[in-house]
């Protein structure tokens, strides 16, 4: 959410700057293949790879890509890459790319912990490249809506438990965020979504000359790797898609993928809660209480966002900068990492009945900034029935099913995920980048779908429809908890990297149980 154009050249002249990194010339294209990027026109990025000016250990270059790209005579936008080049040219593969999730992760910033937490043989045989997608953080012009002071205002607004203006106020939060994002990046909102995404990644992949991709792709990405097996199938090589999204769901049902969402979440939450009460001598939060059960637990997490909303802090100059659903909003994300910081996650809550802790969240410019991303690219994804009653309708479903987490995500101001349904119903933008299908990669090499049986975010049932909706998709199951596989489960990043390498996907029904990598 982390938030001058000339003809297609047939090869891509690739300038490296620092390193000894030989050029690779891609295959010439038969006259049945579609240009780099896929429609007539647009040219190829040359890529200047320099020193960066953040860490010399890196290589960083610029890659102009067309703004529209039906109409790439309307300009640029510019996304910006780092690589981490390989460590032995007499070994290498290629070129793998890293799509971040999100939408509004930063692909850029993941290139130095990718490398560094990743085997050997994958750094000697890959470049490893990572970019901003277009309208996101280092990338040109960046996404922008509402400025951080005006955002934490909409939060202050909220409640973590609904009431009769519950509804009424978000949908006015709403209205004004959508606003805001149109005054402020008009220009860009129509083109940030996955199929332009997915061209670009496209056009880079013909920029460092291979002739197929090898990606990774977690979470939102999936998505758009997903669009990118159906547009270019005979063009990839290797993709893996950790916390898979199911594709027709996500793009043609946003209700029901929404509601997913928010039982995942609730289901995440009172597992936590479970292991909490089971062993109160690692939950801090168990043990202030004993005998506490899950549903007691959870009663004491509404009293606390109850407690903050009717008395919520505030900063020297008076303004609500901690209530309820900015609390909630900062402990449902920390689910995201699982068993391992679960015991961390029992001390913040302990700590948040003083009304101190890292649960104490004030909203960063950060925040602000990717959750602009998230609410922008899905929007452009997406298409809600311009319906009132049905939005309230949903809402309120929402909130009645997940009790806990659901009510102060639903009633909050557009954030994360399955919070966008209030801004998306009326979005102000056209969708000239929207993709609609097909889903079935049909003619792909195999692809690799990972998913997490307890993740929080993702929910497993979707890596499962998108392995099965893939004609050449393989699912790789881990048990365990936590948003994507990839430093959580030894077990299956040994399969992905062998994948990566060597092409094999693990045998059909292959479900890793090994206990998480420690945080």
């Amino acid at each position: 959410m982390n938030r001058s154009r000339v003809l297609c050249a047939a090869a891509a002249l690739i300038v490296a700057v620092a390193g000894p990194i030989a050029a690779v010339t891609p295959a010439a294209a038969s006259p049945a293949d579609p240009p780099p990027g896929g429609l007539p026109g647009v040219a190829v990025p040359t890529l200047a790879w320099a020193a960066c000016t953040d860490d010399a250990a890196y290589q960083c270059a610029a890659a102009p890509v067309p703004l529209d790209y039906r109409r790439p005579a309307l300009g640029t936008v510019t996304l910006r890459l780092r690589r981490a080049p390989s460590t032995d040219p007499a070994k290498r593969i290629g070129t793998l790319f890293l799509h971040a999730g999100g939408p509004g992760g930063s692909g850029y910033g993941w290139v130095s912990s990718y490398a560094t937490s990743s085997p050997a043989e994958i750094r000697e045989k890959f470049d490893i490249v990572g970019y901003d997608a277009r309208g996101v953080q280092r990338s040109t012009p960046t996404l922008s809506c509402v400025d951080t002071p005006t955002y934490r205002e909409q939060w202050a607004q909220t409640s973590s438990t609904p009431n009769a203006s519950s509804f009424d106020t978000a949908l006015r939060l709403a209205t004004e965020f959508d606003a805001a994002c149109q005054a402020n990046s008009g220009e860009l909102l129509p083109y940030v979504g996955a199929e332009y995404q997915a061209r670009d990644l496209d056009l880079l992949r013909a920029a460092v000359g291979d002739p197929k991709i090898t990606l990774f792709a977690e979470s939102y990405a999936t998505y758009v790797g997903t669009v990118y097996l159906n547009l270019f199938p005979k063009r990839t090589r290797a993709v893996v898609l950790d916390a898979g999204y199911d594709p027709q769901r996500y793009a043609l049902d946003p209700y029901a993928y929404d509601y997913g969402q928010y039982r995942s979440t609730e289901s995440a939450m009172f597992r936590f809660l479970d292991w909490c009460a089971a062993t109160p001598a690692q939950c801090e939060f168990a043990a202030a209480v004993p005998g506490s059960t899950k549903d007691s637990l959870a009663a004491r997490i509404k009293a606390i966002m109850s407690s903050l909303d009717a008395d919520p802090i505030r900063d020297a100059d008076g303004k609500v900068i901690v209530n309820g659903p900015t609390m909630l909003s900062e402990l449902t994300f920390r689910l995201n990492s699982g068993t391992r910081r679960w015991m961390a996650l029992g001390a913040d809550l302990r700590a948040a009945e003083g009304r101190t802790g890292s649960l104490m969240y004030v909203i960063p410019d950060s925040d602000t900034r990717f959750n602009a991303a998230n609410v922008a690219v899905e929007c452009a994804d997406r298409v809600y029935p311009d319906s009132v009653p049905l939005l309230r309708a949903r809402l309120a479903r929402a909130a009645a099913d997940a009790p806990l987490t659901g009510p102060g995500m639903a009633y909050g101001p557009p954030a994360y995920d399955q919070t966008h349904a209030p801004a998306c119903m009326r979005w102000p933008a056209e969708r000239r980048s929207r993709y609609t299908g097909p889903y079935h990669g049909r003619g792909s090499a195999p692809v690799l779908v990972v998913g997490n049986t307890g993740d929080p975010d993702t929910p497993y049932q979707d890596s499962v429809t998108l392995a099965d909706t893939l004609v050449n998709g393989h699912l790789l199951t881990w048990q365990g908890e936590g948003h994507t596989a990839r430093r959580k489960s030894l077990c299956a990043e040994g399969h992905m990297y062998a994948y990566l390498l060597e092409l094999t996907v693990p045998p059909a029904g292959t479900t890793c149980t090994d206990a998480p990598i420690p945080a």
